[in-house]
């Protein structure tokens, strides 16, 4: 990333605008709704088996709204247990918005809410130093991968925190199927901030687990995205969009023209959008991986 450049991640207000607008452009979280509702059951069957209290942990848990559901299901799956879940998530403004809802939310007695303000690479500092060893039944990480310096080693400590039967959740944009993992082969120097990995694709990870021999199983989660807007020079929500899909700090203004010209031409070709109506919609397939214990 060019030194004029800053990661969008360094101003949490403009990430968040940018990513709730992201949310509202896409069916990002219908995608993973769906999954949860028609995928998910299956999977957590297994959890915790006999157990009368499970262990979970979300990793970049964000506002909730996915954990909630997620818990809905699981409950379901395992009406007579009690839950303790740990939420690590280091926005001040998303771990309130999370309590918000938990607060929001009738008949939730069932889980007891931990509230760790922190990155997962801090959390794992936390609990190497304090010798915390209690295992986890299900662990997820959504959309998160990109914030570490070393996903791979990132995911073999979190793995390694897995009860017997427990489960390790990965969501991230597709590697083979999305738009971002065309976008990120192409302009990976450019683009990503050498401080975290960032340009990670479910294709890295897989890579990855393949080599330790460990076994998972992987959900395609097609999504898409309108990114219209990003083609009309200093449309407020075009250049907000573009902050997300380049995750640069007012990329429009701070990118060299050269290449920001380049990335505008590749986000309209059929590698990464296709035209419906007029409209510019941005492949944002998205890929589950439940990862065994180690």
């Amino acid at each position: 990333m060019s030194n004029a450049m800053r990661s969008l991640v360094e101003d949490d207000d403009r990430y968040l605008k940018s990513f709730q607008l992201f949310l509202e452009r896409s069916s990002e979280h219908q995608c993973m709704q769906d999954f949860i509702h028609d995928i998910l059951p299956d999977i957590l069957a297994s959890i915790g088996e006999g157990k009368a209290n499970l262990n979970l942990m979300g990793v970049g848990s964000g506002a909730g709204e996915i954990d909630l559901e997620m818990f809905s299901q699981l409950h379901l799956k395992h009406p007579a247990v009690t839950m303790d879940n740990q939420v690590v998530e280091p926005s001040a403004q998303q771990l309130h918005l999370y309590k918000v809802l938990v607060s929001q939310k009738p008949n939730l007695d069932y889980i007891k809410f931990t509230w760790n303000k922190m990155t997962a690479t801090e959390y794992e500092k936390h609990l190497r130093e304090n010798h915390l060893t209690k295992k986890m039944d299900f662990i997820h990480m959504i959309q998160m991968l990109y914030y570490v310096k070393d996903p791979g080693a990132t995911v073999t400590f979190y793995q390694s925190l897995l009860d017997r039967n427990g489960k390790l959740l990965i969501i991230l944009v597709s590697g083979e199927s999305s738009g971002w993992g065309k976008l990120w082969r192409t302009f990976r120097t450019q683009l990503c901030n050498t401080e975290i990995s960032q340009c990670v694709t479910t294709g890295d990870i897989k890579a990855y687990l393949e080599s330790k021999t460990t076994s998972y199983q992987s959900y395609k989660l097609p999504s898409q995205m309108d990114i219209t807007e990003c083609f009309t020079e200093g449309d407020q929500r075009g250049e907000l969009l573009l902050d997300f899909l380049t995750e640069v700090l007012d990329f429009s203004s701070t990118a060299p023209p050269e290449l920001k010209r380049g990335v505008l031409d590749l986000l309209k070709t059929t590698d990464c959008s296709k035209e419906v109506d007029g409209r510019v919609i941005f492949n944002n397939t998205l890929e589950v991986l439940v990862v065994d214990p180690l």
